[in-house]
């Protein structure tokens, strides 16, 4: 299972989902958006120009943006992730 999480160090929802991910023993790809510029420019692409993160991307190609630990968690088991 391939996982691209965008965040940013600065960002609190993005250290949240990170955390519970991590607890949750969820392997992923952490992208920088202030170190990839290109990272930036996709995750503005996928919520129509807004650079809101952070952006959970998943396998199967959907994605989610700024979700609750409930709707991450959620999401993860209907994937059977976890």
């Amino acid at each position: 299972m391939s996982i691209d999480f965008y965040g940013a160090a600065w960002c609190s929802d993005c250290r949240r989902s990170k955390k519970l991910m991590e607890e949750l023993g969820v392997e992923f790809n952490y992208i920088d958006v202030e170190a990839d510029e290109t990272a930036s420019e996709k995750v503005i692409a996928i919520n129509n120009g807004m650079r809101s993160i952070p952006v959970i991307v998943f396998e199967d190609g959907t994605h989610l943006t700024e979700p609750s630990d409930p709707d991450l968690k959620a999401k993860l088991e209907a994937l059977s992730i976890i």
